[in-house]
């Protein structure tokens, strides 16, 4: 069984390692190469996380960089056909919902090649999000779905796919933090900033509809800023986040090193690293999908400043509030956590480190 494991950007990484992992165990069965599109590239952050998640080197980089929607898509198209060709597989794996995720798919179908969806069936209700537009074409031509809870399950069903193409395997993300957990909790990084635990916040924030609006990334940095008078709040800030907070006038909002509070700026971080900050912190605060996840199982409360989400399940067991952009909403809900008054939540049925497992259970029944 010839298998291509496709990776474009930099949360497709989290979710293929344990992927890799586990086909690993099964060299007289499976050959794999890892294709690594090039859709998100830096190299100091891909370094960071191929060290840090131990996945091999890309057999094969594409080497697609940025562009418009429809430009990356296409350039995707036109060399991962390529690839297909040369080395015929037997089997295209895709994760997640950027565009290589979609661009793969269709490719791989159009040349008769099978393709295999983990992460399927997430739904955020909202078309003005590429990734619903990528997860819902990926879907519907995929031969293979990989689900991590019920929602996902109804999803597919409402949508007319077959029960017999859909498995119900847990999240392979939940897997990767697993596995790196006690590797990340060993670090000094929160020491190293002078950072107490459960004595911080930590922000993650790049979505347009935060950032490239004026008004709402206003309102969001009064918010922050109103809780980092009684929480210092860590912001490895994306760098389109930055520019367009130079370009509204709004740089005055993070922390310029004289006090403790505030918004503390850092560079991007490795996957370990924020691993660790998010591990020691009161809360989360993020319009990120895979985090909302993560601080499911840390423990962590997060509040999603994001009008929807495609995982429900985290609000389902309690551990994350959708707030939006509204700045009293941040407010008060990151109140009530400072107060204590949040009951934990509970983590969901199957997401318990072996997803990946299960997949490969799944192919080397199917195909060998």
């Amino acid at each position: 069984m010839k298998v291509l494991n496709i990776v474009g950007a930099r949360p497709n990484f989290m979710k293929m390692a344990p992927i890799i992992e586990a086909m690993n165990k099964y060299p007289k069965q499976i050959e794999h190469l890892l294709v690594h599109t090039g859709q998100h590239y830096d190299e100091k952050m891909s370094k960071a996380f191929f060290d840090d998640l131990g996945m091999p080197v890309p057999d094969i980089n594409l080497e697609v960089g940025s562009g418009s929607h429809a430009e990356q898509t296409a350039k995707v198209m036109i060399e991962f056909e390529k690839v297909c060709l040369r080395e015929k597989p037997d089997l295209v794996i895709v994760v997640g919902d950027v565009n290589s995720t979609m661009a793969c798919t269709i490719t791989a179908k159009k040349l008769g090649i099978k393709v295999a969806h983990v992460e399927a069936g997430l739904r955020s209700r909202d078309m003005s999000m590429p990734e619903e537009i990528n997860r819902l074409c990926t879907d519907v031509l995929c031969d293979y779905l990989f689900t991590t809870d019920h929602f996902a399950n109804e999803n597919l069903a409402a949508e007319g796919v077959p029960a017999e193409k859909v498995f119900f395997v847990g999240n392979v993300m939940i897997d990767t933090l697993l596995k790196h957990r006690e590797m990340a909790a060993g670090l000094t990084l929160s020491r190293n900033l002078g950072l107490v635990p459960k004595e911080y916040a930590t922000l993650t924030m790049h979505r347009p509809g935060n950032v490239d609006d004026k008004v709402v990334l206003t309102g969001i940095l009064e918010a922050l800023s109103e809780i980092s008078e009684e929480i210092p709040i860590v912001f490895p800030i994306h760098p389109r986040t930055k520019k367009m907070a130079e370009q509204f006038g709004l740089g005055h909002f993070f922390n310029s090193g004289e006090n403790v509070k505030g918004i503390w700026i850092t560079e991007p971080l490795g996957y370990l690293e924020f691993l660790h900050l998010n591990m020691y912190a009161k809360m989360v605060l993020t319009d990120s999908g895979g985090l909302q996840e993560e601080t499911t199982v840390l423990g962590v409360p997060c509040i999603t400043m994001r009008p929807n989400t495609e995982r429900p399940i985290t609000c389902e067991v309690g551990s994350n509030v959708i707030v939006g952009g509204n700045k009293q909403k941040i407010l008060a809900q990151a109140k009530q956590i400072l107060s204590g008054e949040l009951q934990q939540g509970r983590v969901p049925e199957k997401w318990d480190g072996h997803a990946a497992e299960r997949i490969v259970d799944v192919l080397i029944k199917e195909f060998v």
